[in-house]
Order: structure tokens, then C-alpha cells, then sequence
């Protein structure tokens, strides 16, 4: 039985599958050479065939006509997965989309392992929404569809963080505790566990709706968007006076899954609307530029290197915006990326603060944290957890690879009853 269950970490931004062998994780390549891939499609505008991962990507860069889409994982759960919209010459749903893309992962794993997967083990968050019970059982629901939808006969659940749990590798001592910090591309989610022996025993799990994506909205707020026109103003049609700038445009420019639906004619109106009164025409006349040329999932890669650039404390780190403007660019440092994200530190501190509630433990009692997750690699997070349990271990586990190598080991046991 285990050696037909089918590990899958399906993210907001990476990707990952892997199976139980002999015992052993095996990681499944369902890109070539890669163990993980980026959960991105891309349709040509003719009816082409969908690709998926890298692909999608260079799709994109070498600026071939469709639809570029990421962070599809952050829509379950909402009226707007279920909507159809014209994608790829035709009318399509986002959870069609997700679908496909479940459909080539089997088909890759199959092909990779010659298994014929019909059980799957799917990752997912503690709460694809925070504090929306109703929409967190929604958003499972909406994947599960997907899953059965793309081929799969039996479909069951576990938390990421506590999958990542059965892969971490805390403190040899007995009864030691661990605190996984899983910071995602969507969300945040956090599991307190004790390893006795080969058993993983969890004390509580949390999470919240805060990832990658977000922390890369309000970079993109506070560095890119007032060069486009963010934060100016208006005149007015009649009578004296300026207006600020409305803010919608700018906040889903600058967030993942929402850059696809600008791409429509009333976006367009609305920025003319906007040329044609601006203060600072030569702003709005990029912002412009970026919705007719379809520019947005561009920037957000800029965001996402200058992100990175200045999480390495390069003082000289800047956002290439050259695609916009030769000469344009924004200047991003240590100290203006930890300003962008200041807000969300406390929002990170309550969650595992909440964490600790709920297992009744206290924060110096634990001996390991362990960070999963490409976002975990953000400095806020270590410096975080740090202040949170000083005394413990800091522990940087195989951040793509951690949760789906959990399921890999948990599988055997999610199919046993």
C-alpha cells in the first residue's frame, strides 16, 4: 500500500513530490533535474498546450503571448476559484487550472517511478484562511475536488508543519521539544513536537495566512509602486482641489494571484481615467505601460531577486526596472526591506506565541527551532524566534523539501486505518 500512496506538496510558490521506498524517502523529479518545481502555469494565447513549472517561467521571460499565473494555491476557499475566466483561448476556472496542473504531476511521478498512483497525501496549511472556519473547510474542499478531479481515488490530509515535524531532526536528548516555523509562500504555520524514538508526537499546531507573497506586496508597495504613480495625486475633474491616488490598482499590481485579472479592458479604462488627471503624468504614463504590455508578473520577479538581494544584507541591492524604463530602478536596502515588513512581526510573534498556548508549554522549555520553508530564510523569522525561545537551537532545515519529505514518511501510517 505504501508504495502507491503518492507524497504531494502542493505550494503557493514551489512544489514538490515523493514516495515511500524501502523505508526511505525518494523524492520524485517532476521537473528535469530539479526536486521541486514552481507552481506556475503558463497558456499561450492560442490554444496551446499548458505548461507548468520552469517552463511556465521562460514562457514568460522570453515574452511569448498568454497567460502567465502563480500563487494559485492562495485562491481555494473563494468564489473567485470556482468563476471562468478566457484563459488560453478558452474560458476556464481556476480550479480547472489547479486540476491540470495535480493531473501532470501524477502523470510525472508515474512516469518518473512506474507507479500508478491513486493515493495521494497532500500537505496543507493549519489554515488556508485565518479566524474563517467556514472558508478553511471550503478551500480543503475545493483542493480535494482538484485532486479527484486530476485522477486520484483516495485523497487524505496533513498539516505541513507537522509533516514537517516527521522530517525534522531536533535535539538528540530525550523528550527534547521542537518548534517547526513553516513560513510559506501564503501562509505561516507552526507545530510544537516531541520525538520519542522514531515516533513524532505533536503538542499543538497553528497558523495564520501571512507567506512570501505577502511579505513581497509590501515591498513592492513601499519601493516600486510610488514609481509608478502610488501615493500621488489627482486633480479633479471639476472644481480646485487634488485627490490622492486610489490604492486598488497598485495592491493587486502588487500581488501574485490577482496580477492576471487586471489584464481586462476596464483596467485599462481606469488607468486612462487616472493619465488624464495626474499630477505626475510621466508615474501613471509606467503604471500604464505595465498594464497594456502585461508587465506585472515581471515586477513581481524584480521584487521577489531585490527581496533576496537585501535579506543578504547587500547594502547595494536594487529592483531592476529596466523592463519598464531603461534607467529606472529602486533602491532597496537591510534597513528599508525591515521597514516594509515591520508590520508583520507581531503578527508572526502572536502566532507562535499562540502556538505555546495552546500546548500549555512554555517558550524556554523548547530546544529547537526549525525552519521550513523558502520564506523562513527571511531574517524577521529567525530574529523573531530567536528573541522568542533564546535558549533554543536554531535549526535550518531543508526549506523545499522538508514537508514533503515528511509526508513521504508519513504516508504509511495516514493509509494504515
Amino acid at each position: 500500500m505504501c508504495a502507491t500512496v503518492l507524497a504531494v506538496d502542493f505550494g503557493t510558490s514551489n512544489s514538490a513530490a515523493a514516495m515511500l521506498e524501502a523505508g526511505a524517502v525518494r523524492r520524485i523529479p517532476i521537473e528535469t533535474g530539479a526536486e521541486t518545481l514552481p507552481t506556475a502555469v503558463f497558456f499561450p494565447a492560442e490554444n496551446g498546450a499548458m505548461r507548468i513549472g520552469s517552463e511556465a517561467g521562460k514562457a514568460l521571460i522570453d515574452g511569448e503571448e498568454g497567460r502567465y499565473m502563480r500563487a494559485l494555491k492562495s485562491i481555494l476557499g473563494t468564489t473567485l476559484f470556482h468563476e471562468t475566466r478566457w484563459v488560453g483561448g478558452k474560458r476556464r476556472s481556476l480550479a480547472e487550472i489547479v486540476t491540470a496542473f495535480l493531473a501532470v504531476v501524477k502523470q510525472r511521478a508515474e512516469a518518473q517511478t512506474g507507479q500508478d498512483f491513486s493515493h495521494v497525501l497532500s500537505g496543507r496549511p493549519v489554515h488556508f484562511h485565518s479566524a474563517d472556519p467556514e472558508r478553511d473547510a471550503r478551500a480543503e474542499a475545493d483542493l480535494r475536488g482538484c485532486y479527484e478531479a486530476a485522477g486520484f481515488t483516495e485523497i487524505r490530509f496533513l498539516f505541513e508543519p507537522e509533516a514537517a515535524a516527521h522530517a525534522a531532526n531536533p535535539d538528540e536528548r530525550e523528550d527534547a521539544l521542537g518548534l517547526i516555523l513553516d513560513i510559506g509562500g501564503g501562509t505561516s504555520d507552526f507545530s510544537l513536537f516531541r520525538r520519542n524514538g522514531s515516533k513524532t508526537e505533536i503538542l499543538a499546531s497553528h497558523g495564520i495566512r501571512l507567506g512570501g507573497t505577502d511579505f513581497d506586496q509590501e515591498i513592492s508597495m513601499n519601493h516600486v509602486m510610488p514609481l509608478l504613480g502610488h501615493g500621488g495625486l489627482l486633480r479633479r475633474s471639476f472644481g480646485e482641489g487634488l485627490l490622492p491616488v486610489p490604492n486598488a490598482i497598485y495592491r493587486d499590481l502588487s500581488n501574485w494571484a490577482s496580477i492576471p485579472f487586471l489584464y481586462v479592458r476596464e483596467t485599462e479604462r481606469a488607468v486612462e481615467d487616472l493619465l488624464r488627471h495626474a499630477v505626475e503624468s510621466e508615474k501613471i504614463g509606467r503604471l500604464q505601460d505595465v498594464i497594456t504590455e502585461q508587465l506585472g508578473h515581471e515586477l513581481a520577479f524584480a521584487v521577489e531577486r531585490g527581496k533576496i538581494a537585501a535579506n543578504r544584507e547587500s547594502a547595494a541591492a536594487r529592483i531592476d526596472l529596466g523592463f519598464i524604463d531603461p534607467a529606472l530602478s529602486a533602491r532597496i536596502t537591510p534597513g528599508s526591506l525591515n521597514a516594509a515588513l515591520s508590520g508583520f512581526r507581531e503578527k508572526l510573534r502572536t502566532a507562535i506565541m499562540e502556538t505555546f498556548l495552546l500546548a500549555q508549554i512554555p517558550p524556554n522549555r523548547v530546544d529547537s527551532l526549525v525552519l521550513v520553508g523558502g520564506s523562513s530564510l527571511m531574517r524577521l523569522v529567525s530574529d523573531e524566534a530567536r528573541e522568542i525561545c533564546p535558549g533554543a537551537t536554531l535549526r535550518r532545515s531543508d526549506a523545499f523539501t522538508a514537508v514533503v519529505d515528511g509526508l513521504a514518511l508519513a504516508s504509511a501510517e495516514a493509509f494504515s486505518a
